[in-house]
């Protein structure tokens, strides 16, 4: 059986009820990080996140190191309990905290507390500073923790940009051509100092 088509139906219909159009909704450039200083930095804070997992929440220790008038014033270090709390073997592998180190550890804000007042008009430095910063940003969210938008800086971008013609640009390998010899890599603290002393350098 063949159906014919009722136009006029169908433009009663299309009177009554016109087709809305749709439109694409037009999107905010996101804003690119930026990765370099406009001039120099003598005061700034170097901070380094191990994490036990994927997951930016799951930091397990926190590295910090204070500059002020391009002097290293102040270092800290903490353990603090992840979340979720489960450590992928991968990272136990690359810095050797397991979760038997980190049971009894305080969670992020205890430590942060003992650091934000220090840290509060500086900006960040990091080596390879979008995972920092995303870990930071993510455990500020996680507990609530009002995020006053932190500066970061990036001393890999920077070593790139100043000292281009290394082996590498990894953080040991910058950090020695400046002088700092890393005893402990994947310690957050001595890769927040090894982090400061570059950023000391070139920026």
């Amino acid at each position: 059986m063949h159906f014919q088509k009722n136009n006029k139906v169908t433009e009663i219909v299309d009177q009554n009820r016109p087709r809305r159009r749709w439109r694409r909704r037009e999107q905010k450039p996101k804003e690119k990080p930026v990765y370099l200083p406009e001039g120099h930095l003598s005061d700034f804070a170097a901070i380094d996140f191990e994490a036990a997992n994927a997951a930016f929440t799951s930091a397990c220790s926190m590295g910090l190191v204070i500059v002020r008038n391009d002097e290293i014033v102040e270092r800290f270090y903490g353990l603090m309990k992840p979340v979720p709390n489960h450590y992928d073997w991968y990272n136990v592998k690359v810095h050797g905290i397991k979760k038997s180190d980190t049971e009894k550890a305080p969670v992020f804000p205890y430590l942060w507390n003992q650091v934000k007042d220090k840290v509060e008009g500086l900006p960040f430095v990091a080596h390879g500073m979008l995972f920092d910063q995303h870990v930071l940003r993510a455990l500020h969210e996680l507990y609530k923790i009002p995020y006053p938008d932190y500066k970061f800086y990036c001393t890999h971008v920077g070593s790139e940009t100043y000292v281009p013609d290394l082996e590498n640009h990894k953080l040991q390998t910058v950090a020695k051509h400046f002088g700092y010899e890393m005893k402990n890599h994947h310690n957050a603290l001595d890769d927040a100092e090894a982090c400061a002393v570059i950023a000391m350098n070139i920026f």
